[in-house]
């Protein structure tokens, strides 16, 4: 029977050389899938880093954790706080922090000032952007200067607000051509892999045999060098809506919703806290009756020896 492991204690940071890093991540192009997916507390790194190779923590954490409409709110301190703990609880897997909406578009400068300060901050791995063409300048910029850069093309949350939503790209020949040109774009800016998103399945299938580096699929295809999803997705932590590319492995909020009901329940009718869960607590010990005079002289004359 297999037991639910405990996420690892750590009193600080981790060596370098014993995280995979993004070298190592750009290594697997065409070999094992790369597998990540995203992260924002140190407890959840702990549990997932035995199993992943890379752990993003995603701009999603304002939809999922703060209840964002969109992830448009999430601010580059809240990013810094959250990749800090992603970090103290995880060993192995390459940690990759997703760039804020406004922090990185401006300039080339303006995003090396940003992203100089998450990586100096955290002590994470890269940094992931959206964008393809349009950012393949800032991503060459940032990758001369030391900066390791997963880029995002396809579906861009970011952008959602121009592309009038929530779209699945590429299923025109002028979208496909576009997907593909930026693809192209941030391979030959140095990125080291890139996120496809929401795109059809046949030109994920097609930009991941058309480029040097690894793609990451997330609604696109299961021929791309590897797969990221949103964590709360797949656990069932997270029910305004499921995507068509999500796979429920578990059904986590209806446990906490059961167990938070049962405890509310046993407090209700003062089951909890009980004699275990308090301190000091005397608890009922089994009495002894006192024996009466006919039963001592009983007892005394059953144990008289015999003459």
């Amino acid at each position: 029977m297999s037991t639910v492991p405990t996420p690892p204690r750590r009193s600080g940071g981790t060596a370098m050389s014993s995280r995979l890093s993004p070298r190592d991540i750009a290594a697997r192009k065409g070999q094992d899938p790369v597998v990540c997916i995203t992260c924002y507390s140190a407890p959840m790194a702990g549990f997932m880093d035995p199993h992943v190779d890379l752990l993003l923590i995603g701009d999603t954490l304002g939809m999922v954790l703060y209840g964002m409409d969109s992830t448009l709110g999430v601010t580059l301190d809240m990013t810094i706080n959250h990749t800090k703990a992603v970090m103290r609880g995880s060993a192995r897997a390459c940690v990759i922090a997703d760039m804020p909406f406004g922090s990185y578009q401006a300039s080339p400068q303006d995003a090396f000032r940003a992203c100089a300060r998450v990586m100096a901050e955290t002590g994470c791995s890269g940094v992931k952007l959206e964008g393809g063409i349009e950012m393949a300048e800032t991503i060459a910029y940032l990758v001369e200067r030391g900066i390791p850069v997963l880029a995002h093309i396809g579906l861009k949350p970011q952008s959602v607000n121009v592309v009038g939503g929530f779209r699945v790209q590429g299923r025109t020949r002028a979208q496909a051509r576009a997907v593909q040109a930026d693809a192209k774009a941030v391979a030959a800016a140095g990125a080291f892999a890139v996120v496809i998103e929401g795109v059809v399945e046949n030109l994920a299938r097609s930009i991941t045999q058309a480029i040097d580096i690894p793609t990451i699929g997330i609604g696109a295809s299961a021929a791309c060098d590897g797969q990221i999803i949103v964590a709360e997705d797949i656990l069932g932590l997270f029910g305004s809506f499921t995507p068509k590319f999500v796979k429920r492995y578990a059904e986590l909020g209806r446990a906490v919703s059961d167990a938070v009901g049962e405890y509310a329940s046993d407090v209700r009718r003062r089951r909890f806290p009980g004699p275990d869960h308090v301190y000091g607590s005397t608890k009922a010990k089994p009495s002894r009756r006192k024996k009466t005079t006919r039963e001592k002289t009983k007892r005394k004359k059953a144990t008289r020896p015999r003459r």
